[in-house]
Order: structure tokens, then C-alpha cells, then sequence
């Protein structure tokens, strides 16, 4: 079983205009509405992909109901936790023939200390040997920056597999707990080992830094380059093909989706890499978080480059 946890899911609004412009009053030409939230975009990618998932959550007020019945709707199993006040409702202002974009995330609101406890509840009460989970996203006001590890912490006991995609302290404090796989992009692990990731050695470098805190597999998201999917023993660098790019936003969320696929599979290590790209590939030809169909990624897949480094 795959679960995902997303304590700080939003409404994603996207409005699309002819061109983003400063100090003037832009007019949308188009308008969407996505249930957001980096865990349930993987929850959706893995949707798509045919794995079952259990989105986890904290959701409140009216946005937050319109987060539960959307993704109901969509056949996504969830098991939300309740909290006062109101989900987040976050703004992305798009422009219509480029990937140029901006987005504005709320805060969220401030979670109290029983909505925790409940989560903790969840995942003791569902974290099994062999289930993978998906922690994803920002802290909300009210989480402390160690709550992640203390997740990690509860999965990995249980014999779960906890699967880190964060930035900041929480991903520094998750990290220290030893998660089986972390998942940062460029700016998260150049944040967080102060390497500057120039180049595949340099890539490698940063990789070896979340390695030696005893994560099994790094899925080092790279943009336009890829990803590096690297462990003690193999490191495999996975390009995309060239494609008209129509968005970046949830595309790190579809690789992660397309990472956890090939892993429930059992595949090897390359095609965990290739799954991954094409997933994240097929996510930013479209608009929205839409991840594609299957045949979608698939096609994808097969035209991935998949190098192993010695």
C-alpha cells in the first residue's frame, strides 16, 4: 500500500493571461481549479499510473470539504484529519504561451496540537511492513519543524518506507532521522549541502551528503536535466527528451509519483529513474497538475535516456 501525508494542502487557482506584466491589471483569459497539495498530486500521478494510494491529510472549512469531495471524485481514497479554520487557497497566474508562471501559497492555517496527535494515530495505526509513504510539502503554522522525523521515525519502526519531500529545516531534521528515500530538487539540496550543483560530479557530491545520514535512495530532481537516482551502489542519471514545457508546477510531485510506481513494482533501479522522468515529463506538457494518461507516460518512458555512472 502507498500512502501520502500532506499537512498543508491547498485549492490551486490558476489563472491564465497573454502576458505577465508588472504595475498593470491583467486579464485572464482562462481559469482552473486543481485540489492541491504536493502529496496529493502524487496521490493523483499514482492514480493515473493504476497504484492504489490513501491520500493523509489535515483540511478544514469549506475548501478544505472541496479538497475531500474533489479528489473523492477523482477515485482517490483519502483519510483526512479535520482541523479549525480554513485550507489554504493558493494562486497561480500563467502565462498563456510560455512556462512562465507565478504562484502565491497562503500560510495555511494554524494547526492545534490534537490534529497531530491524530495523525500520529493514523499513521500508527496504518503503517505496515513493506507500505510506502509520501510525506510532502510545507509545515503549516502550529507543526514543529521536527514533526517529519518523528514520522519517519513512527513509519520506519512499523517497517514502512518513508519517501521525504520537503525543504528547509524540515527536510534537514527529516534527513537526520534516515528516511529510505528523500526527494529534493536543485535549490533544496544546494540549500541544504552548499554545493553548487554544476554538473554531474557536483550533483554526485550533494547526492553522497544525504547518502551518508543512511537514506537508502536519493531522487535528486534536476529540471530540464532530469534526475539523479543514486544509492550506496548505483548511481543512474535519467534525461528527458526535448518538449514543449506548459507548466512546472506539480511536475516534482509527478516524478516522485512515477518513482513510487516503479519502486511498488519492484523494477530495477534504472527503470525506477525512467519512470520517474517520464511521469515529471508528461506532468509539464500540460497544464494545471494534470500527470496524463498511462499511454502518456509511457510513450515518455521510452524515450528517457538512462545513463548509469560508475
Amino acid at each position: 500500500m502507498i500512502y501520502t501525508i500532506t499537512l498543508n494542502p491547498g485549492l490551486d487557482r490558476t489563472l491564465t493571461v497573454d502576458a505577465i506584466r508588472d504595475n498593470e491589471v491583467l486579464r485572464a483569459t482562462a481559469s482552473r481549479l486543481d485540489w492541491g497539495g504536493k502529496g496529493f498530486n502524487v496521490a493523483r500521478g499514482l492514480h493515473v499510473l493504476g497504484q492504489p494510494s490513501t491520500a493523509l491529510g489535515l483540511v478544514g472549512g469549506h475548501t478544505g470539504q472541496m479538497l475531500a469531495e474533489g479528489l473523492h471524485g477523482l477515485g482517490i481514497a483519502t483519510d483526512f484529519v479535520t482541523i479549525p479554520g480554513e485550507t489554504r487557497t493558493n494562486t497561480v497566474i500563467a502565462e498563456a504561451h510560455s512556462s512562465r508562471y507565478i504562484k502565491v501559497n497562503e500560510a495555511g492555517p494554524t494547526v492545534p496540537p490534537a490534529a497531530l496527535e491524530a495523525v500520529r494515530g493514523q499513521v500508527r495505526r496504518l503503517a505496515t511492513p513493506g507500505s510506502y509513504w509520501a510525506i510532502c510539502g510545507s509545515l503549516p503554522p502550529g507543526v514543529p519543524h521536527d514533526f517529519y522525523a518523528e514520522l519517519v521515525t513512527l513509519i520506519q519502526g512499523a517497517g514502512g518506507y518513508a519517501c521525504l519531500d520537503a525543504s528547509g529545516a524540515a527536510l534537514r531534521l527529516g534527513c537526520a532521522a534516515a528516511p529510505f528515500l528523500v526527494k529534493p530538487n536543485a535549490e533544496e539540496a544546494q540549500e541544504l549541502t552548499g554545493v553548487a550543483l554544476d554538473g554531474i560530479p557536483a550533483t554526485r557530491q550533494a547526492a553522497a551528503y544525504f547518502l551518508a545520514q543512511g537514506i537508502q535512495i536519493v531522487a535528486l530532481s534536476l529540471g530540464a536535466e532530469g534526475l539523479l537516482l543514486a544509492t550506496r551502489t548505483e548511481t543512474i542519471h535519467a534525461r528527458p527528451p526535448q518538449v514543449a514545457v506548459r507548466t512546472l508546477v506539480g511536475v516534482g510531485d509527478a516524478l516522485l509519483a512515477g518513482v513510487l510506481y516503479a519502486l511498488a513494482q519492484a523494477m530495477p533501479l534504472v527503470d525506477v529513474a525512467r519512470w520517474g522522468v517520464a511521469a515529471g515529463t508528461a506532468a509539464a506538457m500540460l497544464e494545471g497538475v494534470d500527470v496524463g494518461t498511462p499511454a502518456q507516460v509511457q510513450a515518455m518512458a521510452a524515450l528517457v535516456m538512462v545513463t548509469k555512472i560508475a
